[in-house]
């Protein structure tokens, strides 16, 4: 058996996590005699923490079989998730947690996140209705281990639910192309201040800082000295800062699980080079020659009187070009609409006021018009119709 080297931070989890949304699949379901290879060859070597959700389809129960039958339950820390836009009310939440743990073969969670929690507000109307008594009963019972939230928005708004409670760990969207949106290098560092661990998903962004990469970036990777792989980069971009605990992947496949161990055996936190942080400013450049809006998320232009994510908007309308559109689409209705108060483009009152702070003298007004002819189009309506009695019960 090869020694177990992986390095560990906070609560001795290991930097290397195991995302549980997409495990292999065999003729439309659920491969488990590979995902058992794949976890076992994972627990072998190190990793301990895996993370998966109530609405993951089948994954909490897959996790759960292969843990109980291998007894590997006292060698793993599970994170699982409460989705607040399916329930409302105590009595919702705890049949459905009653269901995680029969699912997972488990009296305890370690791990207990609130779902894609948008904002302060919602996080209040929780509070309200008794889901924090709810979850610090838990808590004291030992069948929650540690109270957390993931998170998908803005920097600012991830802040303040930081200050909105005294967590115990959050989890984040971050990489080298997200440094300056969603939470942000500001965000996890502000975490870090706080001694309140961070969990990194889409570390490259689904696979697209592998697979995705125009063929500038790949080129500057590729003539870079060291030489790395594209996710080594992706990778190490991460786990150098001291504020990083968990580095989430999705790996369904023994190559890229391999892969990813290898990577996470040999990092060292620390400053980059001069010559590495180049490398990462060329492979952004070339990534961002494909924006529509030269924005650089800075928030000079914030606050928009009439409550609109100026930042957020131009993100995911850039997304739209960089990655995909159906990317840019998902990221557009998670950041602006999936909240009680909304935050999306075509909120704007064309009044100017942002346009007048912006340093990139960006015509902010007409590209909110056309972010939002592009992204609040037919499909974005019928979506947000399904979805916003959910998020703004």
């Amino acid at each position: 058996m090869k020694r177990n080297i992986m390095e560990k931070r906070k609560n001795d989890w290991s930097i290397l996590g195991f995302g549980c949304m997409r495990f292999p699949t065999k003729n439309g379901r659920i491969d488990m005699r590979e995902t058992e290879r794949e976890l076992a060859f994972a627990i072998r070597h190190g990793i301990n923490y895996f993370d998966t959700a109530y609405v993951y389809k089948g994954s909490e129960k897959a996790l759960g079989t292969l843990l109980a039958k291998n007894h590997w339950r006292q060698k793993v820390v599970i994170a699982t998730k409460l989705p607040h836009y399916l329930i409302y009310s105590v009595e919702g939440a705890q049949k459905l947690f009653v269901e995680q743990l029969s699912r997972l073969h488990t009296a305890y969670i370690d791990n207990y996140l609130i779902h894609m929690l948008p904002d302060v507000s919602v996080w209040k109307k929780l509070v309200r209705i008794g889901i924090l008594d709810w979850l610090l009963k838990k808590k004291a019972s030992g069948q929650i281990r540690r109270i957390g939230f993931s998170y998908h928005g803005n920097t600012k708004q991830f802040i303040e639910l930081l200050d909105a409670y005294e967590w115990d760990f959050c989890q984040v969207q971050y990489n080298y192309m997200d440094e300056h949106s969603q939470a942000g290098r500001a965000g996890v560092e502000y975490a870090a201040k706080k001694n309140i661990p961070v969990v990194i998903m889409e570390p490259l962004r689904g696979g697209r800082l592998v697979n995705g990469l125009p063929p500038k970036a790949r080129a500057v990777f590729r003539k870079a000295d060291p030489k790395r792989t594209a996710a080594e980069w992706a990778f190490l971009w991460l786990w150098k800062q001291p504020g990083v605990s968990v580095v989430l992947s999705g790996m369904n496949s023994m190559e890229m699980l391999k892969e990813n161990i290898k990577i996470a055996n040999t990092v060292k936190m620390g400053n980059f080079t001069k010559r590495e942080l180049k490398i990462y400013d060329k492979v952004k450049q070339a990534v961002n020659q494909k924006i529509k809006v030269p924005c650089t998320g800075c928030g000079y232009c914030q606050p928009c009187p009439a409550g609109v994510d100026i930042p957020g908007v131009f993100r995911c309308y850039n997304v739209c070009y960089t990655d995909n559109f159906f990317t840019g689409m998902r990221e557009y209705m998670m950041c602006t609409t999936m909240r009680a108060k909304r935050t999306n483009a075509s909120l704007c009152k064309q009044c100017g006021q942002c346009e007048q702070h912006c340093p990139q003298g960006i015509a902010i007004r007409k590209e909110l018009h056309h972010a939002a002819r592009h992204l609040e189009n037919p499909a974005y309506h019928v979506i947000n119709v399904i979805t916003g009695r959910m998020f703004r019960k």
